[in-house]
Formats: C-alpha cells, structure tokens, sequence
C-alpha cells in the first residue's frame, strides 16, 4: 500500500507558501491507517524500547496505538502548561518563534529507551526538544519514527548528526 496516496496536501496553510500535509485522510480509512501502525511496529523492532513517547497533538494518535499494541507505556509531550504535575520543560526555536514542550516528571525513569513518535518532521525542532525531554528525564532516545519526512528542510538529517536513530515511513518535499 503506498502511504502517499493517503495524504492531502493544502496550499497555503496555515500560511501562504506552506504546502500542508495533512493526516487526516490517512486516519479515516482504516486499511491505511493499520498499514501506517502495523509498518511503525514493523519499524520499531529493531530497537529496545521500554515507553513509546509521543508529541502534541498528531503523533497522539500514532503512537497511543501502536503503545497499546506492543504492550509499552504512553507518556505525552505536552504543550506548556497542559500537564497538571510536576515537569520537566524545554524551550525551543520554530521557524515562526518560540515554544515549549513539557513531560511528567515521573514519566521517564532512568534508563528507560523511549521510542518518541510523531506524525511529520519537518526542520527538526520539536523532534530536537523532545530527546532532550527525554535526557533531561535520565531516559535514553532509544529512536524516533515519523510518518512522514519533509525531507529538504533538513529535519532528519539534524537528528541524524546529532546520532539519534531515525526513521519515516514516507517522504514529500517540504515546499
């Protein structure tokens, strides 16, 4: 089944000049959505994993399935002020500004590899501060998988130098 075929591209949202990748299509069949599952468990093999992690909001939806299928914690990463504990916090760059991303404190123990899912990588950023979420925890960044790669603005690659394992189950060009 070729994923690409599942996925509407927008023009010019959330802005002019952006081509929005939109997963919605993906989920609402259920034959591509457990092909999409089933190649993320497929994917995920090859690691140790202890907890599948996962970033706000869409990757929610990839990776609670593929926790519940695999028998393996969810723990979310969560924007600011979303999660009603006590957490630890990293500040990023995104190519419009600045957020934040927030995780449990009692949400990773030490040593635990944490597979961290997420629905597209595009420059990198919130893929960046959510392994040092995952450090800053004392866990390991057992590897990431994304559904889809934005491959020309770099995401990947960014993880890549920084020797995070990585892998997508589809490509498109960013713009």
């Amino acid at each position: 089944m070729d994923l690409k075929e599942y996925i509407r591209s927008i023009p010019d949202y959330p802005k002019k000049g952006i081509l929005f990748r939109d997963i919605t299509t993906l989920i609402k069949n259920e034959k591509a959505f457990e092909e999409t599952i089933n190649q993320i468990i497929k994917r995920s093999q090859k690691y140790k994993v202890d907890k599948i992690a996962a970033i706000e909001s869409r990757g929610f939806v990839f990776a609670s399935a593929v926790s519940y299928l695999l028998k393996k914690p969810f723990i979310m990463l969560r924007k600011k002020n979303k999660l009603p504990a006590d957490v630890h916090s990293i500040d990023f760059e995104l190519e419009y500004g600045t957020a934040t991303i927030e995780v449990h404190k009692d949400s990773i123990s030490e040593n635990d590899n944490i597979l961290i899912i997420d629905d597209l990588i595009a420059t990198g950023g919130t893929a960046e501060a959510a392994a040092k979420l995952v450090e800053i925890s004392k866990g390991n960044v057992a590897a990431f998988i994304f559904v889809i790669n934005l491959f020309d603005l770099g995401g990947c690659e960014k993880l890549i130098q920084k020797n995070y394992k990585v892998e997508n189950l589809i490509e498109f060009p960013g713009h």
